[in-house]
């Protein structure tokens, strides 16, 4: 008896992502269903996605872990591949999927990135493996946490050896402003748990931060790259912790 095929959907959650969302759809043309999840974009990404050939699901968005449980609630399939509208997809990472798919018994699986950052390829300073619990067995996992959300999986997890392509920081002007959101959020975090900076933590977090990715993490085999980015966030360290003091005065 020939066992039917299980259907694999790759869902892309967007909120004005015109400038990717075609190429980012046409990298996914393994997959048997394609949904862009919208969040009532106001540019031309609902257009440009159903003239690429996705499905469109829209909801409004609260936070990324709702978003994500959202899209899943919405969809009957057999495995869901989450990916982001700065992602693309490869044949080979397609093959790969089909293949556990059709043979393993995990419920989900990490999948690597090779992360391009200001146009370059980086392999060094905590960008590559980027492993990104993506792929999963519908209906054996639930996300958990408004931002940078947890994905729980009902089961075994496994890593994949084929990367997502994911064009990430585009320049200095696009870092900046994601690392200015990234401190806020990881401030907050800190002052919920009722940690106060102390004096030195201005001065040796950004210094571990710069050795533990330019040295750990192997930042150096990048380059000057490599350091600059290890220098940014040893940088955004000293800024975390700024942040970190100015809610402590706040709301003292």
């Amino acid at each position: 008896m020939i066992q039917k095929q299980q259907e694999l959907t790759a869902v892309i959650l967007t909120l004005n992502e015109a400038n990717h969302i075609t190429e980012c759809i046409q990298s996914l043309s393994w997959a048997d269903r394609v949904v862009v999840f919208d969040s009532y974009s106001r540019d031309d990404t609902a257009v440009l996605a159903e003239a690429a050939g996705a499905e469109l699901l829209y909801s409004k968005f609260e936070n990324y872990a709702q978003q994500r449980n959202a899209a899943l609630d919405s969809l009957q399939t057999d495995w869901v591949f989450f990916v982001d509208a700065d992602e693309r997809g490869t044949p080979e990472l397609g093959t790969e999927i089909r293949r556990v798919m059709a043979e393993r018994l995990e419920r989900g699986w990490y999948v690597p990135r090779h992360n391009y950052i200001f146009g370059k390829l980086t392999k060094g300073a905590g960008w590559f493996p980027d492993y990104q619990l993506r792929l999963f067995k519908h209906g054996h996992v639930r996300y958990e946490r408004p931002v940078h959300e947890v994905a729980v999986v009902d089961g075994e997890i496994g890593n994949l050896q084929q990367p997502l392509i994911h064009y990430n920081y585009r320049d200095v002007g696009h870092f900046r402003a994601k690392q200015r959101a990234y401190t806020s959020y990881d401030a907050s975090i800190l002052y919920n748990e009722g940690i106060k900076p102390k004096p030195h933590n201005y001065i040796l977090q950004p210094l571990r931060q710069f050795h533990w990715r330019l040295i750990t993490l192997a930042g150096y085999k990048d380059g000057l790259h490599g350091l600059r980015l290890s220098l940014y966030m040893a940088y955004y360290e000293w800024v975390k912790y700024r942040k970190l003091n100015w809610f402590w005065r706040k709301n003292r």
